[in-house]
């Protein structure tokens, strides 16, 4: 192990890479092999890089010339990933030692691309997309980078060169981003929109004295960026795939019209979480920009762990991230299609029913000590035998793990995705689609690449997870004479401070730590939906990490960025206070009243405002006074002036009264309303109590939401001992009663009511789509516990039977002292 180490580590891996590869069974003798090839034993960056990315993705027919290919990186012949592609595509037909000239002119070795060539084909692309760019600006960027990558004249130019090309070009063309590249400025105009008589007579005190036009919007990062760089932006076109027989690929292209086609198949046995929005976008994403189409398929061949429920909740998440499937299909769909396919992988020799217990096929695979493998007994029973007992499997005569079809692999290759693998196994349980008609159900292995071939998937693309199941996914797809998709693997999407797998998060619910699976806290995709979190902050996440084999952990702050972003930009604001204080202006008379008018958001009409009472008697929030003060704070204290958010004048703290425990009663302040007024260092927001007007309104809870667990990666022994359960901080959900809310909070969950969107969100208990940003306190939304109805939501002011629970999605960034 120590010496696989040094030599993986001298290729430029990390210490954790390196010691990932050595322990992969399959990669490390094949990255050894090749690195030993080489002769070398010391690599710079970039060719110990392209000589890792050759062992990851060598499969057996390519094996014989791999090699070649190693000693080509060693030594520069071979010096980017788009030269690595088209090498090993050629070593699939060709032998480079007998055609060294044909492999270097497709290879593109020795070839040079000028910088005035780069100059001059950049420009052709960049002049094709002139239209584009002067419409959508920097929003077409990625796109054109694209095609510019696409350009032939290029294929072999340095991509760094490249983008320094384009980048300048686009500079000179649009000069430096301004605010219309800002996606939230949209045109304005629009918003301005003359009221008509209804909503003239609308503009009562409360009412909004001035309303957008229509919703604000926030476009995240174009799918196309996702895919301009790395191997995916040279995976191959639809056709060019090799086959076992060439009549499969013209009967493939037959069928798709040399179409991309992709698909999305998640297993219904759970709520989708943040990785799944990556696989996604990836899947989806990918066949939308080469203007193909992807397909969602339910794997739903474990009867045992599928419910309905899933089912609903994967599509619906699929079409809340903003994508729609060509079609919609289930694994169940083919049993008897997958059956027949067994059938006829028996009759060519190449499956076998098996009587072995779990245990003993542990031990053929090597066991524990990892030994020498050996085959199944029933491994050469006579085809017909099998195909009698698959039967009786069929026909329910056998117990539950009485008896498994097998696959007749290659027990001493060096995959354990090739020892036999299992590809039928007998299951008593009822089927959410089929019910009992099948008593023994096909297994990922078997299932999958057969799914893909009859869909005619040009590109199934998968996490990493599956690499080693790619040389069995061509194996079976190769055993049946059958049309082989190309499986693509890439890195997937992991979180900090969180946990995904579906057997913890039911722990944690199990044992109390939160309510269900779709609790805020957690990082399922009906969890962040439920929080609030907006799906194109979601889509622009995973899309700016792009798409490559790697798999880091990525810092959830890197999420809420992008949620707070988007938030900054959809969010109306409203004034609250979560620990209310009262306010007493003592030189206002008692029955003083005045309607202040409000913006929804500073400096952007396009949100509209609406007008709050301005009474004697105002709350404002604990946080924004303090009885002891000092230089570097600004907000009220005894003696000290501050702005009211949009009131005239300030006001000035000259007495502060007690309970009997000696927390603050009330606040005795003076408006000063009198005379020339110094401008205010600091502005905070106020509550008017205003009964007749619904004024404040009041909250039942506010939840706040903080971090699940206490560090980073809860599987860290090193900082958690105590296993991963014991990480969960029991204070990350706070909750706060007596809240308050102006009235402009009701005013725009009035409007979202009003709109067919509005009325289905609240009618399907989706109440988060109201969002809001709490001014300076953080960005909230409606829970689904609220008890709102459309009924209740159409009234002018809140009623007093209407539960309103306030969670918090994300915090601000701010100074805590200004």
């Amino acid at each position: 192990m120590d010496s696989l180490l040094s030599k993986f580590e001298a290729l430029g891996l990390t210490a954790e890479k390196a010691k990932e590869a050595a322990g992969n069974k399959k990669l490390a003798p094949t990255l050894s092999e090749l690195i030993d090839s080489t002769g070398q034993t010391a690599f710079e960056k970039t060719p110990g890089m392209l000589l890792y990315t050759l062992g990851t993705t060598v499969t057996k027919e390519k094996t014989p010339h791999a090699s070649y290919i190693a000693k080509a990186i060693a030594s520069g012949r071979i010096g980017s990933s788009e030269q690595l592609s088209a090498a090993t595509k050629f070593c699939a037909k060709n032998d480079p030692a007998a055609n060294e000239k044909a492999f270097d002119e497709a290879c593109g070795v020795g070839v040079v691309v000028s910088d005035s060539e780069i100059a001059a084909s950049v420009k052709d692309v960049v002049e094709g997309a002139k239209e584009l760019l002067l419409k959508d600006r920097y929003r077409a960027q990625g796109r054109v980078l694209g095609m510019v990558k696409k350009a032939p004249a290029l294929r072999w130019a340095e991509s760094g060169k490249v983008k320094n090309e384009f980048d300048a070009q686009i500079l000179a063309l649009l000069g430096p981003k301004d605010e219309r590249d800002d996606p939230a400025n949209a045109k304005k105009a629009a918003a301005k929109k003359p009221a008509d008589a209804a909503e003239a007579a609308e503009a009562a005190p409360g009412a909004a004295a001035k309303k957008p036009a229509e919703a604000k919007k926030w476009v995240p990062t174009p799918l196309e960026t996702m895919f301009a760089d790395g191997d995916i932006s040279r995976l191959h076109k639809a056709g060019e795939n090799p086959q076992i027989k060439p009549e499969l690929t013209q009967k493939h292209l037959e069928a798709t019209k040399g179409m991309v086609i992709t698909r999305f198949p998640p297993e219904p046995n759970g709520y989708l979480h943040i990785g799944h929005a990556k696989a996604i976008n990836v899947n989806f994403g990918y066949a939308k920009i080469h203007g193909g189409t992807c397909n969602l398929r339910y794997d739903d061949t474990n009867p045992e762990a599928e419910e309905q429920e899933y089912v609903d909740s994967i599509l619906d998440t699929v079409r809340w991230l903003g994508f729609e499937p060509d079609k919609i299909l289930y694994s169940s769909d083919y049993f008897q299609e997958l059956f027949d396919l067994a059938v006829d992988l028996i009759r060519r020799d190449l499956a076998y029913v098996c009587h072995c217990t779990a245990d003993e096929i542990y031990e053929q695979r090597g066991g524990a000590s990892k030994g020498p493998r050996s085959c199944c007994a029933h491994r050469s029973r006579p085809v017909s035998e099998s195909l009698e007992e698959f039967q009786k499997m069929k026909e329910g005569r056998y117990a539950a793990n009485e008896a498994t079809l097998r696959m007749k692999m290659d027990m001493d290759d060096g995959n354990p995705q090739m020892w036999d693998l299992i590809a039928y196994r007998i299951l008593y349980s009822s089927h959410h689609r089929t019910g009992d008609k099948w008593c023994i159900y096909p297994t990922y292995d078997f299932t999958h690449c057969l799914c893909d071939s009859i869909e005619n998937i040009t590109h199934s693309l998968c996490t990493r997870e599956f690499t080693q199941s790619r040389q069995s996914y061509y194996w079976l797809c190769d055993a049946l004479e059958v049309y082989k998709p190309v499986q693509w693997e890439y890195g997937r999407l992991n979180v900090t401070n969180t946990v995904l797998s579906k057997r913890k998060l039911l722990k944690l619910r199990d044992e109390g730590f939160i309510r269900d699976l779709d609790d805020p806290r957690l990082y399922t995709i009906p969890a962040l939906r439920r929080r609030g979190v907006p799906p194109q902050a979601i889509n622009a996440f995973v899309r700016e990490l792009g798409v490559s084999t790697s798999s880091p952990i990525i810092a959830v702050e890197r999420l809420e960025n992008h949620i707070r972003d988007c938030l900054n930009e959809i969010a109306p604001r409203v004034m609250a206070a979560v620990e209310p204080v009262r306010v007493v202006l003592e030189n206002l008379p008692e029955d003083h009243l005045e309607m202040i008018e409000l913006p929804y958001k500073s400096n952007d009409e396009s949100f509209g405002t609406h007008k709050v009472p301005f009474t004697r008697v105002l709350y404002i929030d604990a946080s924004d006074f303090r009885e002891a003060d000092s230089a570097d704070y600004y907000r009220l204290a005894p003696n000290k002036s501050v702005g009211l958010q949009n009131v005239p004048f300030p006001i000035t703290c000259t007495d502060v009264r007690k309970n009997a425990d000696g927390s603050v009663a009330e606040i005795v302040c003076r408006y000063e309303n009198e005379g020339k007024q110094k401008k205010p260092k600091a502005f905070i927001q106020w509550i008017a109590e205003c009964p007749e007007l619904g004024s404040p309104i009041r909250l039942d809870e506010v939840r706040i939401y903080n971090p699940l667990f206490k560090h980073a990666n809860p599987y860290d022994e090193t900082v958690v001992p105590g296993g991963w359960l014991s990480d969960v901080d029991r204070d990350s959900l706070l909750v706060r009663k007596g809240a308050i809310a102006e009235i402009g909070l009701w005013d725009l969950i009035n409007k979202h009511a009003a709109t067919e969107s509005g009325k289905k969100d609240i009618l399907e208990n989706h109440p988060e789509n109201i969002r809001f940003q709490f001014t300076r306190m953080g960005y909230f939304t409606l829970d689904k516990d609220s008890s709102l109805s459309v009924a209740d939501a159409a009234k002018a002011t809140k009623g007093a039977d209407v539960k309103l629970i306030m969670s918090r999605i994300v915090t601000l960034k701010e100074d805590p002292k200004k």
